[in-house]
């Protein structure tokens, strides 16, 4: 059985943290004198005695945490995590129902960036900071963000690692997975002030600044304005989005190995890194030549906004500076295709991850050597490491799950009436954590919020699977996990 007393206390300890968290927009909101004064004041309170509730409960546990309660902690937490994040946005407005309270809340966490608010700019300045903050902190991992900043807290760190992180070939920088995590999370926050300084140089003011660069670097796309980057009109900006969005895309490990330790070829050398800048160009080519031919746009114009549009769909960030609704029916499909592809493993992006679009690739070809030679004995190497046969099996089950829940959810969805494009789109973005849909009923630059109630809960569970890679959730539904060792 689980060992409910560990997981308690793990859980009131990362509750206690969302309330510091949420006190910074306190400190926002009164700053600015806004109505959300009192909504987080309230908001900070209950979490606090929730928490402070989990941890007496857990308060004699041990310090053993299995790989059952790793999974089952991992899951509660974002879970809880979003329930209790939606106080601000209910208390705030009493009339938002808590399914899109819940929804605009799991969408930050899971940087996915898909919202049911229609303008945000009406909203105050302490909300639009949780909003970005949530994403910003959902980026690297919640549990991940605490092994970092306070390992102490949480006890079977590794295991926790293993449900959380993304994609299938995991790396350390250091022995300790603390000191790991310090050096990858100082990495991200460089990125992000870097990208807030460039915002701000380019015009934005500190605010928008700020909150933009939280949302690129988590390649999370809330934005303060209904607009989005397209509302400030500045090709400078839209530069540095793509940019750091597709720096936040990179594997962070990569990064600081390329970046703080000088060695920039061995990004270069990386399998996944190549692969992923090279779908960035070709897709980035295709969408250009459309725009040019179709859409008179001007060359500059067609590069800047396909470069931003296939940068924002394959690092899942959903920001946009151009209507891709108005765009020809045949870049859909291309942005589709990134939806589903996704950055590389190890970053902030969502999607299938571009190591495994890597591994995919190999597997085929090996599969044709195989037919010619039968006998053969053909491993599978990525960067120098071996790919071991559990490896691909995995592989194949988590392709193979990804697509069927795409199949069946979208097919609901159609059953629903909604428009099959964006039925197969509102899909992948959510699977993805991508944001932006595509179809004739909501476009690429409209809110979610004309989406039945029971669709939105869909929605989230697929943000909530699609972000914690499927097995780390849907194994808690499985009668293995609950029954005894």
């Amino acid at each position: 059985m689980l060992n409910y007393k560990i997981i308690s206390k793990i859980i009131g300890s990362l509750l206690w943290l969302e309330a510091t968290l949420m006190f910074y927009c306190l400190l926002v909101a009164v700053f600015n004198h806004g109505h959300d004064v009192m909504p987080f004041i309230w908001s900070i309170l209950i979490i606090v005695g929730a928490g402070g509730l989990f941890r007496l409960f857990g308060r004699k546990a041990s310090t053993s945490l299995g790989r059952r309660e790793a999974y089952f902690v991992v899951t509660v937490t974002w879970i809880l995590y979003s329930a209790f994040g939606t106080l601000p946005f209910i208390f705030d407005n009493p009339s938002m129902t808590f399914t899109d309270a819940f929804f605009e809340t799991m969408s930050g966490f899971t940087t996915t960036g898909a919202s049911i608010i229609d303008y945000p700019e009406k909203l105050p300045h302490g909300i639009l900071l949780w909003r970005s903050l949530t994403q910003w902190i959902g980026g690297l991992g919640i549990v991940f963000f605490t092994i970092a900043v306070l390992p102490s807290m949480v006890g079977g760190s590794v295991k926790i690692f293993a449900a959380e992180s993304t994609g299938p070939l995991k790396s350390k920088l250091q022995p300790r997975l603390s000191t790991s995590a310090k050096w990858i999370w100082t990495v991200y926050l460089i990125l992000t002030v870097l990208c807030a300084f460039c915002y701000w140089l380019c015009g934005m003011s500190v605010f928008d600044a700020v909150n933009y660069s939280m949302t690129s670097t988590a390649t999370g796309g809330f934005s303060t304005t209904s607009g989005s980057i397209a509302a400030f009109k500045s090709p400078a900006e839209d530069y540095v989005c793509i940019i750091f969005c597709f720096l936040s895309g990179v594997n962070f490990t990569l990064l600081y190995m390329s970046a703080a330790k000088l060695k920039i070829r061995q990004m270069f050398r990386n399998s996944e890194f190549r692969f992923y800048t090279l779908v960035i160009l070709f897709f980035t080519a295709l969408i250009m030549l459309e725009l040019i031919a179709r859409n008179h746009y001007t060359v500059e114009h067609a590069f800047r906004s396909s470069a931003f549009q296939v940068v924002s769909f394959i690092t899942t960030t959903g920001l946009f500076n151009d209507d891709a609704a108005k765009w020809p029916h045949v870049t859909w499909v291309i942005l589709a295709v990134c939806m589903f592809l996704g950055g590389c493993s190890g970053s902030t992006s969502g999607g299938i991850k571009s190591i495994r679009g890597v591994m995919i690739l190999k597997v085929v070809r090996n599969e044709f050597k195989q037919i010619l030679h039968p006998n053969a004995v053909l491993p599978m190497k990525i960067d120098g490491f071996n790919v071991p046969t559990a490896k691909r099996v995995t592989l194949l089950a988590f392709i193979g799950l990804y697509l069927c829940l795409a199949l069946i959810c979208a097919f609901i969805m159609i059953a629903a009436g909604i428009d099959n494009t964006n039925a197969i789109t509102i899909t992948l973005s959510s699977l993805g954590n991508v944001g932006p849909t595509l179809g004739l009923e909501i476009g690429p630059t409209m809110s979610w919020s004309i989406l039945p109630e029971w669709i939105k809960w869909i929605c989230s569970f697929l943000m909530l699977v699609g972000r914690l890679e499927l097995f780390t959730v849907l194994v808690l539904f499985t009668p293995a996990f609950w029954k005894e060792n």
